[in-house]
């Protein structure tokens, strides 16, 4: 499976403080319910063979939704689970070693915050770019802050795929409008709302009209 652009309209990134109602997997099946087009596994502190038994459960479930599963950062638990991608940053395991480690067909994306970055990415194999953090975000407070300008930089660098992260929500998605992005990437906006269906849905249809804008 390689990346298309329509696969990044709505990137679901998974993240286990919102789980309490829901479970994990019951979460992540309302978001593909909801119309996420890609879905992102990241799991930071779970024990190697607990990502690993997981891992395998939420790729059955994407496959059924025949949405791309995605593994954060662990090039060796995206290999064992056969997932349909993996997703690392600029601190984690280079871009050309992982396409060396997973093959040609994997897809492989990497985060950039410069157009520099997101060209170096490109040239080491990456199917597409996550581009952030364009918004404040709780989740990852000490990222780099990408500004609208950049953004734009950053998608009219590469020919893959780029897709925003970072504090992107319901609320300030039509801001994105103009930069080139195939998408946005969504955490709590999607997975700390009371009914995440409900809220892909609305994200989805946010995310396309500001493509389209």
């Amino acid at each position: 499976m390689k990346c298309a652009r329509s696969m990044m309209r709505l990137y679901a990134v998974t993240d286990r403080k919102w789980v309490g109602r829901q479970s994990l997997y019951e979460q992540v099946e309302s978001a593909l319910k909801g119309g996420a087009t890609c879905l992102q596994l990241r799991e930071k502190d779970m024990r190697p063979e607990d990502f690993l038994a997981e891992a395998v459960e939420i790729k059955k479930l994407c496959a059924r939704y025949k949405v791309p599963f995605i593994i954060d950062d662990n090039v060796e638990v995206a290999l064992k689970c056969g997932a349909d991608g993996v997703h690392v940053g600029q601190h984690d395991m280079k871009a050309g070693k992982v396409r060396e480690l997973v093959g040609p067909d994997m897809i492989l994306g990497v985060s950039a915050h410069t157009p520099e970055l997101a060209v170096e990415a490109e040239r080491a194999g990456a199917d597409y770019i996550g581009a952030g953090t364009v918004f404040p975000t709780s989740t990852k407070p000490d990222a780099d802050f990408v500004s609208h300008g950049t953004l734009k930089a950053v998608c009219a660098a590469v020919s893959v795929p780029v897709v925003a992260i970072g504090g992107i929500s319901g609320a300030n998605i039509m801001k994105l409008s103009g930069c080139g992005l195939a998408g946005v990437s969504v955490v709590s906006a999607l997975f700390g709302s009371p009914d995440i269906e409900k809220a892909g849905r609305e994200l989805l249809a946010l995310s396309d009209k500001m493509i389209k804008a």
